[in-house]
């Protein structure tokens, strides 16, 4: 294996400027000069690139630029001891010691868990005190391969660091080991999860400094690192037992929903790295108050993990899809308002002029309107061209962001299935499954996309488990995986089952159409009733990504049945937070105080459409809380779907009245959806409750 460090690939009293990217220059020039950069040039916008995501400066003087490239073959470790010292961003001063990190971007396992062992040992003082007091560029490489348990070039082995414990990356240096003071009975366990874009230096470094904080308040604590050297997720029952969780995330935390309902330390990745040990204590604050503390969305119901530890059929199911619906909403949201907006100042009718008006005109030489038919449809008048040029741009944003989430949810999909490889081909069977029908191939939308993701995920999957030469292992995930899977799942996907997943479609759009009367208030009250079960969970994302998927391409007509279902799923969103906050400031006396703090938030929540504000009191009272707010959501939506109701936005909620068409129909479906809501909570809660008996608590 090739050494991570040589004496070519340090420097010593290095004067390379005041600036960090001239550091970063001369650092990556060093590893041109050692021979170990196949393009010097993709090395140093690489490590630029990392750099705008974040400072890579520590606290104790200490710099380390890194970055996943093309630009090396072989993981490389260049260092320098700075004099004069560099400003790379840290809290307490300049840098005097910098490393470059540079891993292949395919990855090789085994120098990958080598660099986590070596950002581990970059926030242990007597590590960074030995390389300051080297006297050669041979000690400092035999300190450094001596702390990553590695053989310095020419040297006798050195002992290996310990093995890994669980929790942490395979292999791995150790994660979490259990405080030297005992934890007593009543000081809870905690859990956490580092990660960073790279998943190379922070990742490992903040979980070090976690476990070093838990260790002296003699807490256990248990760390998964999401980095690339793997990542062995922490078992269920650890999970369970804990108290609290930390997450000290740069991306996205992976199986999120595992930790649902725990109260919640979230920051930065580099938090911990400069005071792990307020953090922790924070956690343990939490832990004993779990009523004042933020918590993971969700219930602890729907972790779903088994008492094996195995995750069941059921739960990967529910993830796949929600890990997609969750990528996808903010293409719907952000997409929709902005379409939402360019009605608001264009008027209905700038829909259908959007291109020309863009085409032919500036903001600063309006259009001339007389060129377009029916200057006033809608209930904004076209009538300025200022006002016209302006919904127009907003409008052509809107379907462009709003094109994007049939994609985003094959891509991320395909994501959870099979990780980064699988995002390439996952997107392209979202945009095949949407713009095929220019090619007479009939358009399968949103359930193609479902089927197309999950094919991609699955394939891509499977070819990331073909054995493969050691040399073949880089091209893996940027090239074979993405490109063989885009061809067998895009294949089959145009030939065996686009067409029968299209036919699907245009019998769910016909049927929609076909709806009226007592079939519309019943589809009414079913989507109302799925929204405030589980309040951002599957069922209710489910009912939101039917209802979007329709407003995405729904005609302009108000009485579109698409635009209507869109208006009951979001008003029956909005009645959960809402009705227990009113409950809260009638009878007051049936909720705790923390429920009574929540209640306050509720308000603006619930007119934000956020139905998951209403998640603390179903996770503290179920039984009751549930079914109260499924009673007044069913009505809601009921009564949306009886009296036309319609809405062109698919996110707002009171906020885009402007977008409603039967204002006072969407405010009376609303308020009686809170009421009822609001009156079954309080009964239900009164039964065998006194006031005094919860006002306590």
């Amino acid at each position: 294996m090739t050494d991570l460090i040589t004496t070519d690939l340090v420097r010593l009293g290095a004067d390379w400027g005041a600036d960090k990217h001239d550091v970063i220059r001369a650092l990556a020039a060093v590893v041109d000069d050692a021979g170990r950069a196949s393009s010097v040039d993709q090395l140093v916008e690489d490590a630029f690139a990392r750099e705008t995501t974040s400072s890579t400066g520590l606290p104790g003087g200490i710099a380390i630029p890194h970055c996943r490239t093309t630009g090396v073959e072989t993981p490389t470790l260049a260092f320098a001891r700075l004099d004069p010292p560099v400003d790379f961003g840290a809290k307490d001063g300049p840098a005097d010691l910098a490393f470059l990190i540079a891993a292949p971007a395919g990855g090789d396992a085994d120098h990958l868990t080598i660099l986590t062992k070596l950002a581990r040992a970059l926030v242990k003082p007597a590590f960074t005190d030995a390389l300051r007091s080297a006297e050669s560029v041979e000690e400092v490489v035999e300190v450094v391969t001596h702390e990553l348990g590695e053989p310095a070039p020419g040297a006798a082995p050195v002992a290996a660091a310990p093995a890994a414990s669980a929790g942490a990356p395979a292999a791995a240096a150790p994660a979490a080991t259990p405080a030297t003071t005992p934890a007593s009975d009543s000081q809870p366990s905690l859990v956490a999860v580092t990660a960073c874009p790279t998943g190379i230096a922070h990742t490992y470094m903040a979980a070090e400094a976690l476990e070093a904080a838990a260790e002296r308040a003699g807490v256990e604590l248990h760390v998964e690192t999401q980095g690339s050297a793997g990542s062995t997720p922490l078992a269920p029952e650890l999970i369970s037992q804990a108290g609290a969780v930390i997450f000290a995330v740069d991306v996205g935390v992976r199986d999120r929903a595992r930790f649902a309902g725990k109260p919640m330390v979230s920051s930065g990745v580099k938090r911990p790295i400069d005071d792990a040990d307020a953090m922790v204590a924070e956690a343990l604050r939490y832990a004993a108050d779990p009523g004042s503390a933020p918590k993971v969305e969700g219930t602890a119901s729907e972790a779903g993990a088994t008492s094996t530890g195995q995750e069941s059929f059921g739960a990967k199911t529910r993830r796949v899809l929600m890990t997609g619906v969750s990528y996808m909403i903010p293409f719907v949201a952000a997409g929709g308002l902005l379409i939402a907006l360019g009605f608001l100042l264009g008027g209905y009718e700038i829909a259908n002029h959007a291109g020309a008006v863009l085409a032919d005109s500036t903001l600063f030489s309006p259009p001339d309107l007389s060129a377009y038919s029916e200057p006033t449809l809608g209930h904004v008048p076209f009538d300025s061209g200022v006002l016209a040029y302006l919904g127009a741009a907003l409008f052509m944003l809107g379907k462009i962001a709003f094109a994007f989430f049939v994609p985003a949810l094959a891509g991320y999909i395909a994501y959870a299935i099979a990780d980064r490889p699988g995002i390439a081909p996952g997107f392209v069977m979202g945009g095949l499954v949407t713009d095929v029908s220019a090619f007479g191939v009939p358009q399968s939308g949103f359930l193609g996309a479902i089927v197309g993701g999950v094919l991609a995920g699955v394939v891509a999957h499977s070819i990331s488990r073909w054995k493969v030469p050691a040399w073949a292992r880089g091209l893996m995930p940027v090239l074979v995986i993405p490109l063989l899977t885009t061809v067998v799942v895009g294949l089959l996907m145009i030939v065996v089952l686009g067409r029968p997943i299209a036919w699907l479609m245009d019998q769910l759009a016909d049927g929609l159409s076909s709806m009226s009367g007592g079939s519309a208030v019943l589809l009414g009250v079913i989507l109302g009733l799925m929204m405030a079960f589980d309040m951002g969970g599957p069922l209710n994302k489910v009912a939101y990504s039917f209802a979007a998927a329709g407003v995405g391409g729904a005609a302009l007509a108000n009485d579109a049945p698409e635009l209507r279902i869109m208006a009951a799923v979001m008003l029956a969103g909005m009645v959960p937070p809402i009705a227990l906050a009113l409950a809260t400031v009638i009878r007051p006396g049936l909720f705790s105080i923390p429920e009574r703090e929540n209640g306050k938030a509720g308000w603006l929540l619930g007119a934000s459409f956020i139905t998951e504000g209403a998640i603390p009191f179903a996770a503290a009272d179920p039984l009751r809380v549930i079914p109260s707010i499924m009673a007044g959501s069913a009505v809601t939506g009921g009564l949306a779907m009886a009296m036309d109701v319609s809405v062109r936005a698919p996110h707002g909620g009171i906020f885009v009245l402007f977008a409603v068409d039967g204002v006072l129909g969407y405010l009376i479906a609303l308020v009686a959806g809170v009421v009822v809501g609001a009156a079954v909570v309080i009964v239900v809660k009164s039964l065998g409750t006194s006031d005094a008996d919860v006002a306590t608590v």
